[in-house]
């Protein structure tokens, strides 16, 4: 469950009236599970989010539902991993136990998107991307001309159907710094796809589906509309992260989203 899914919860639970404590990671220092503003909700019979696992998940859980039975205030506790729990990390770090009564989720702050992303097609690589997608901070507009195409399942807000035609003209919707991946039921749609995000140039990352052999056709075609060699060399087709093999589309979608998670970290700063 990622941050804004938590916040989201957490303000049900507090409209409702809902018993529960706030575990917060509210300082660190050398190496720990998680960084500070990491947040997880303990009720007496549910647990939501994660500060680390391990030992210290466990103990702070249990200290959260004592708080929670006693009826206590907020308190904090400095936690020493390896002389207190016997863990290998080594670091050490505050937590905060508050209320949920007493806290205010809209006020939590939510990590901003590692990326945004068009991503066209919802064929089963589509949807098995979109479902590794659903918990992970990021934005995306998932675009096909086929409404039938797209599952019922309800979809987490950051995630986004877009059923219009042409699709290519979404391509000028969307915002710089935008992640293209181009995965449709046609070639000649992918072709003419692929040729609108080659015009952009501020585009942060572009994936095309196919094989090396498709690659080739694909650049001749592009060069033959005027393409560039220097946009060309952006397109990464085949795509997905090299060594993992498979067709299957849930071992693209795990290849696919690693890969986009890796760039996305590149271009991150330090500690964001």
């Amino acid at each position: 469950m990622n941050a804004a899914a938590l916040r989201d919860e957490a303000l049900r639970w507090r409209a409702a009236g809902r018993p529960a404590v706030v575990v917060a990671v509210v300082a660190t220092r050398g190496s720990v599970p998680r960084e500070a503003g990491t947040r997880m909700l303990v009720v007496a019979d549910a647990v939501l989010g994660t500060i680390g696992g391990g030992h210290l998940e466990l103990q702070a859980i249990a200290d959260a539902r004592r708080l929670l039975a006693e009826g206590g205030g907020t308190v904090q506790r400095h936690i020493a991993l390896g002389p207190t729990l016997g863990q290998c990390c080594g670091g050490t770090l505050d937590l905060r136990f508050t209320p949920l009564a007493a806290d205010d989720p809209g006020l939590w702050p939510v990590e901003p998107p590692r990326f945004q992303l068009q991503l066209y097609g919802a064929g089963h690589v589509g949807r098995a991307i979109v479902r590794l997608l659903a918990p992970l901070p990021c934005r995306v507009w998932w675009i096909d001309e086929r409404e039938t195409e797209f599952p019922g399942d309800v979809l987490p807000p950051h995630i986004q159907r877009v059923c219009v035609e042409p699709v290519e003209a979404e391509v000028a919707a969307a915002p710089p710094g935008c992640h293209y991946l181009v995965l449709t039921h046609s070639h000649d749609l992918d072709l003419a796809i692929a040729q609108a995000v080659l015009a952009r140039d501020d585009v942060a990352w572009f994936g095309l589906i196919g094989s090396a052999t498709k690659r080739a056709r694909f650049e001749h075609r592009l060069a033959a509309r005027g393409v560039p060699p220097e946009r060309l060399a952006r397109m990464a087709c085949p795509i997905g992260l090299p060594g993992i093999a498979g067709k299957a589309p849930e071992v693209i979608a795990i290849a696919v989203v690693a890969q986009l998670l890796q760039g996305a970290g590149a271009e991150r700063p330090a500690g964001a």
